[in-house]
């Protein structure tokens, strides 16, 4: 199912024996475009620290009750490596996160989950190997706060489209699917537009500047998006054939 990122903030994370805290943030990867980690404000039982929850830990998101259920205890939480969350998160740091829940790496791997495609909980893998191979070095940092990047400029081979609103992932998979675009900057009484991640020509972080090989002619006469809507998959078909762009579920 495609989820807007924004709906999951304020969720509730429902450990095995209680509630670990809100959803405040979520980090994703900017190479495979998929989200790492929920970025999760606890409460007064831990002090309303900062943690991180991967996709590897989530059994479920309940919508009815705006919650999201993990197979953690309020206790392995606790005790888990402690990651400012305000400061870049190295793939050191990573690495002793996933030796401690015992997850997978999912940089490890040529599919979008190191040897899979979805979340999968399971052995922690060659992690030991991965921190003796990988430098703690700044250039190394792929994660990005979705919060951080939302209000970054998109720019057109002509002129610029708009900025990024939210984004559209996949919950099985987590993966980013769309750019949600506001338009209006340009387009005075102008709609909501969506652009796959997987069209970005690059991006210029320092910049906060996303370069789409398209133009603003293209976004006026593309499909309307409707964020109250299920998007489902005969809007991305229209959506890609507007485009004449190649889709990722073939």
């Amino acid at each position: 199912m495609l989820r807007k990122v924004n709906s999951l903030n304020g969720y509730s994370l429902q450990a095995t024996d209680g509630e670990l805290g809100k959803v405040k943030d979520l980090f994703f990867d900017d190479e495979k475009w998929t989200i790492r980690y929920l970025v999760v404000e606890t409460g007064s039982w831990l002090n309303s620290r900062r943690v991180l929850i991967s996709p590897y830990s989530v059994v479920g998101i309940d919508e009815v009750d705006e919650s999201i259920s993990v197979r953690l205890s309020q206790e392995q939480v606790k005790g888990s490596p402690d990651i400012d969350t305000h400061q870049p998160v190295s793939r050191q740091m990573e690495g002793s996160f996933s030796s401690y829940y015992g997850l997978g790496n999912y940089w490890i791997g040529p599919e979008l989950w190191g040897t899979g495609a979805y979340p999968v909980a399971g052995a922690p893998g060659r992690a030991e190997e991965l921190l003796q191979q990988t430098s703690d070095n700044t250039g190394d940092y792929h994660l990005r706060s979705a919060d951080n990047v939302k209000g970054h400029h998109i720019q057109g081979t002509d002129e610029e489209i708009g900025h990024v609103e939210d984004f559209v992932f996949d919950d099985e998979s987590w993966a980013l699917r769309y750019f949600i675009v506001d338009t209006r900057n340009w387009w005075p009484g102008g709609r909501k537009v969506l652009l796959a991640t997987h069209w970005i020509d690059h991006i210029d972080w320092a910049g906060s500047l996303v370069n789409v090989k398209l133009t603003q002619e293209q976004i006026r006469n593309s499909p309307e998006y409707d964020p109250d809507q299920p998007l489902s998959r005969e809007i991305e078909v229209s959506l890609h054939t507007h485009y004449g762009m190649r889709n990722y579920w073939e």
